[in-house]
């Protein structure tokens, strides 16, 4: 999806809670999605996810245009869906122990595969949404600022996760430019065919591998010039304070924890 982890500015709640809380929160939703077993529990994950979104969009006035955060959210989910749908299938294909629970001929659906492709999809979906929410109401200069001072990371570690994630959607943007060079060239990708799509779209890794090594060391030169060796955690210029909202936030991440641990102890479907 174009763009999914630019970050959006808006007035919300989201946006204004402490970037460490909002990261909690979502370590929380991930921590917890591979905790449960629970199809319940990691269903009312992923509603949460949704809220959180919808969640992110609150705050604007009537004449300012929402930020796009659920919009998004939205689109993520869809694509999850998608690509959880071929691994479900890829799980009850492969996976061949357990009891039979559909026969076809001498092929046969395991109670085993189902589970585990069931368990995988929903997983999947509950654990890449929240992360993905959190990066688009958070600006990553705050993270980077918050994970060197508050948590005490080295600046380069941070520096160098933060920058992960910033070339995500300039490399995405980098191949959505590359294919709409070959489309005005006359190449079709609209092909309903998966083997003949992969094999149009695989060429054109080389041109994106090129360009994203000249963008890389451009960034490193640019980096360089600009003291990167000399950043320590009290060069921020702008101060992080904890409120009474950012503790909320921090509660209700335990609490969703402490949910997942007890769906598991108890065994809820």
């Amino acid at each position: 999806m174009k763009g999914f982890l630019d970050y959006l500015p808006g007035n919300s709640i989201l946006h204004k809670l402490h970037p460490l809380a909002k990261l909690f929160i979502a370590v929380a939703i991930c921590a917890s999605a591979f905790v449960s077993s629970s199809y319940i529990f990691l269903g009312f994950l992923i509603i949460l996810n949704l809220i959180l979104g919808a969640a992110g969009d609150l705050g604007a006035s009537k004449k300012e245009e929402k930020p796009g955060v659920f919009k998004r959210t939205c689109g993520l989910f869809k694509g999850l869906v998608k690509v959880s749908a071929f691994l479900f299938v890829l799980q009850i294909l492969l996976i061949r122990s357990g009891e039979a629970v559909i026969k076809i001929g001498n092929f046969a659906l395991t109670d085993k595969g189902l589970n585990n492709g069931a368990l995988l999809v929903l997983r999947l979906i509950a654990a890449t949404l929240p992360l993905s929410i959190m990066i688009t109401v958070t600006n990553l200069s705050d993270l980077s600022n918050v994970l060197v001072n508050t948590l005490h990371l080295p600046y380069k570690y941070a520096y160098t996760f933060t920058t992960a994630i910033r070339f995500i959607p300039v490399f995405g943007n980098e191949m959505n430019n590359i294919m709409e060079a070959q489309i005005s060239r006359g190449v079709d990708f609209e092909t309903k065919n998966p083997f003949k799509k992969i094999a149009l779209v695989l060429p054109l890794c080389v041109p994106l591998l090129l360009s994203s090594v000249r963008k890389i060391d451009s960034t490193a030169i640019a980096t360089e010039l600009r003291g990167f060796h000399l950043r320590k955690a009290g060069c921020a210029a702008k101060e992080y304070k904890i409120s009474g909202k950012d503790i909320l936030a921090l509660l209700f991440g335990c609490l969703i924890i402490a949910a997942a641990v007890c769906a598991k102890i108890f065994n809820i479907i």
